[in-house]
């Protein structure tokens, strides 16, 4: 029987550990030569690359008890362009650089322990690849590393949460086809599908253009981001860390206005009930002690459970958080106990990962409620907010919704039934809503 490719690196990892494994330069240098440490590819070896790994890391060998907890991001050139500050755009949380311009997988693999896991962080936010295509490494060996990397953080921290960002687009020019950089990717993708301890944020889609190159306007160089390009990647992750309960860490102080009444009350999810449904593609098998996910036809009710069943939906400060789901994507339904006839006016907030997909059931047809202008349909607004609140305005008259976001116009013939529950859904990627109210009007 093959053993999934995870657990094969886990287990691989363990031998590793087990065995003589060649120690790390005392003087923090890179190796000679890679005999007798883990991982595949060559090391590189320019000048600038060998001087940067000892300087870099000397400097982090004194600083491990100030960073103990941190968030660390680990990777190379685009993770050490964040800068020991993190450009400002994560105020309040305790963050570790961990960036080596021209690092591979390996080169990571083999620094993991004395520059990450020494630091017993919070969370591990991981951008890598890049160079080894630039080299030539093939796509599987990267994935192979980029396994070997997850085994040995869990291994040695088996809760600690893992943000794995997808590979950034880059160029021919720069010898990073959009073929290889996708295909690594998935091969990414594939070896923690089904695991609930890595989230994926897709900021490969972030910054494609059409032939899925690298956008000018947030890589100049076609590889190195600009402030923009930060911004942007910095927008991306803070959903993930309000989740992780890094940041948006107070209640959502809100009151309805006249008439609106509340249908989520911001503490756990009465009110609301679930309807499981069927993975898209390939689950991982279940984990020992993990929650059971119920047949389609039994719904569930929340009273009081600040999550459902299968951890799915969250009540999170004020926000009911749809987390990406391990299996990569999977549709999710949640809908309020209570069912609304006649006319009535719906608003709520939404925050969406890059590439996130949703939607809201407006008394049973779903309104597509999505990271717009990635994933449509409506690609071409104007006054949505990428990564941030967006309000979406929901009208009922006759049978008919008017959907407006941000003021913005989304659809005016929208046919709803008579009767029937306000749902929302998840289905890839990570969906924020807060502020669900309703009022009846009077036809």
């Amino acid at each position: 029987m093959r053993l999934p490719s995870l657990l094969f690196a886990v287990l691989c990892t363990g031998l590793l550990h087990a065995q003589q494994v060649a120690k790390l330069p005392a003087d923090k240098s890179l190796p000679a030569d890679e005999a007798g440490y883990p991982g595949e590819g060559a090391l590189r070896r320019y000048d600038g690359y060998v001087k940067r790994w000892q300087q870099a890391r000397t400097e982090w060998a004194a600083q491990v008890q100030q960073d103990q907890g941190a968030v660390v991001f680990l990777g190379d050139s685009i993770t050490q362009g964040w800068g020991a500050d993190f450009k400002k755009v994560f105020p309040g949380m305790k963050l570790a650089n961990r960036g080596i311009s021209g690092d591979t997988t390996r080169g990571m693999l083999l620094r993991l322990e004395e520059d990450v896991l020494s630091l017993n962080p919070s969370a591990i936010v991981m951008l890598l690849g890049t160079n080894d295509i630039e080299v030539g490494i093939e796509a599987e060996a990267i994935g192979r590393n980029c396994e070997k990397i997850i085994a040995a953080i869990k291994a040695r921290h088996p809760a600690v949460p893992i943000v794995l960002c997808r590979m950034f687009p880059s160029s021919s020019e720069k010898k990073r086809p959009a073929g290889t950089i996708k295909r690594v990717n998935e091969l990414y993708e594939n070896s923690v599908r089904g695991d609930a301890q890595v989230t994926v944020v897709d900021t490969w889609t972030l910054f494609a253009d059409a032939a899925g190159d690298a956008q000018k306007d947030y890589f100049p160089d076609l590889l190195h981001l600009n402030d923009s390009g930060y911004s942007l990647w910095g927008a991306a992750l803070r959903p993930v860390f309000a989740t992780l309960g890094f940041i948006d860490k107070e209640p959502d102080a809100f009151t309805p206005e006249p008439g609106f009444v509340s249908l989520f009350n911001g503490r756990d999810l009465t009110g609301w009930r679930f309807r499981a449904t069927t993975p898209r593609k390939n689950p991982a098998p279940p984990k020992p002690g993990a929650p059971v996910v119920v047949d389609v036809k039994d719904a569930i009710a929340f009273e009081g459970k600040t999550e459902s069943s299968d951890g799915r939906y969250r009540a999170i400060n004020g926000r009911l958080v749809v987390v990406t789901p391990a299996e990569g994507r999977r549709i999710q339904q949640i809908s309020t106990t209570q069912e609304f006839a006649g006319d009535f006016d719906l608003k709520l907030e939404f925050r969406a990962t890059p590439n996130a997909d949703s939607g809201v059931f407006i008394r049973g047809p779903q309104l597509q409620c999505r990271d717009y202008l990635l994933a449509g349909p409506y690609k071409e607004l104007k006054k949505y907010r990428a990564q941030d609140w967006n309000e979406l305005v929901v009208s009922v008259r006759g049978g008919v919704a008017r959907a407006e976001c941000n003021g913005e116009l989304l659809t005016d013939n929208f046919a709803v039934p008579a009767a029937g529950p306000i749902g929302l859904e998840g289905d890839r990627g990570q969906m924020e809503y807060r502020r669900i109210r309703l009022k009846s009007v009077a036809p």
